[in-house]
């Protein structure tokens, strides 16, 4: 068999099974999940032994440790593979929901309800959680998923892979519902992307290059963010030791991902006291500052940030740093260099805290907290597809309800158009 033939068959597969999946009793659904999340559990250290072959190969290609820091699994990260899994069985089944309901003058009852997208094609990177979390959420949301790893992830996305797939089938899941691209041959994407009769959505998560590169071939509807270049503005009335701890956060808890601050902007009247501050918090952890002129005379010992610093996503220990007179300048410099992904300002002015609420113009707007939490997990979605900086049928961190569409249900009692 071809490679094309290979991938139209899983294709193929995938689309046969939507009609038994997206009527799967919710029960049914939940039990596999919550079995699932046990399975993972129950199989930590073979998970591990054969995530420590990616991570020695990466290592041997001198990926950054960042990229490393993606790809590891370890007994936390089991322990959240298998927590998702599980809060994602406790969520409402979005499937058949009457999202709204209204009567014409003439008695038609006419409602919108809920159904799954379809079958919804994954190509990602480095984080093989992605694997778990996009398999909960499509079964969950009654979707079918063909899933593509990169290679860098490839005998841990198969091991993820094998020990759900296993406990769906043990469940009557339909066999064409849980799929994997086995090959690590880049054709094979090509191939995909070309299948829009039976691909009905596509999502890339992974760097810049990957997400362009799929959406310059996609012959398929994709749901993305190129990258994130998130701020947060410490304005004039912020509590400083606030500021510190969320900033700090922000930068530091993992630098790696699409919703960490990239860049740190300050008002002028608190920027001597706070500057200091939350530098020397930063010099322990590793983070090299690159700062605005006004920064490198508080802060001596840093690097002058270049025009292009503040449009670049770091995904390290890496900031840069600019001093603004005021909020119109910290807004118009995010309408600038951001991404629409996610920004902040930490702030006790209520005024200023709608303003910016208002005027900031990205998928997750936050008052007083970090953008690491811009998060299906963290907002209470049980996981996320991904973030999405689209402006088309979701934004932001994408669950349960973002992986359906709607039709219209309708309800007459022998009415005619005139």
């Amino acid at each position: 068999m071809s490679l094309r033939e290979e991938v139209l068959e899983i294709a193929q597969k995938a689309k046969a099974s939507i009609s038994a999946l997206s009527l799967l009793p919710t029960e049914i659904k939940n039990k596999t999940l919550k079995e699932m999340a046990k399975v993972l559990r129950d199989n930590g250290d073979y998970l591990q032994e054969e995530n420590t072959e990616d991570i020695k190969i990466a290592k041997e290609g001198n990926f950054s440790s960042a990229f490393i820091d993606r790809l590891r699994i370890n007994e936390k990260r089991i322990a959240e593979m298998a927590k998702s899994l599980e809060e994602i069985a406790q969520l409402p089944d979005p499937v058949g929901e009457v999202i709204d309901t209204w009567k014409r003058p003439n008695g038609l009852i006419i409602a919108q309800m809920r159904v799954p997208i379809g079958v919804i094609g994954i190509i990602y990177e480095a984080r093989p959680n992605v694997t778990s979390d996009c398999i909960g959420l499509c079964l969950k949301s009654g979707n079918s998923v063909v899933l593509r790893g990169g290679s860098e992830a490839i005998n841990s996305n198969r091991a993820i892979f094998n020990l759900l797939q296993k406990v769906a089938l043990q469940n009557g899941i339909p066999e064409g519902a849980i799929q994997m691209i086995p090959t690590t041959d880049r054709k094979a994407v090509e191939i995909l992307l070309g299948l829009n009769n039976y691909i009905d959505l596509i999502i890339p998560r992974g760097g810049e290059s990957l997400i362009r590169e799929v959406t310059k071939r996609s012959k398929i509807p994709v749901i993305k963010h190129y990258k994130g270049v998130c701020h947060i503005f410490v304005d004039e009335s912020a509590d400083l030791n606030m500021a510190v701890k969320v900033c700090f956060n922000a930068k530091v808890q993992r630098p790696a991902t699409c919703n960490a601050m990239e860049t740190m902007l300050v008002h002028k009247d608190i920027a001597e006291k706070f500057l200091p501050l939350i530098a020397r918090e930063f010099k322990k952890a590793g983070v090299k500052i690159k700062g605005c002129k006004r920064t490198k005379k508080i802060l001596k010992d840093i690097e002058l940030a270049k025009e292009k610093d503040f449009y670049t996503e770091w995904l390290d220990l890496i900031l840069s740093v600019k001093i603004v007179n005021n909020i119109d300048e910290a807004i118009a410099h995010i309408a600038q260099y951001g991404t629409q992904h996610s920004d902040a300002i930490i702030t006790e002015d209520k005024r200023n805290a709608f303003r910016f609420l208002r005027e900031v113009d990205s998928a997750a707007v936050y008052v007083n907290a970090s953008t690491r939490l811009t998060d299906g997990y963290q907002f209470g979605l049980g996981a996320e597809m991904g973030v999405s900086t689209e402006r088309i049928h979701c934004r932001g961190p994408m669950g349960l309800r973002e992986l359906t569409t709607y039709k219209y249900i309708v309800l007459g009692n022998g009415q005619i158009r005139k």
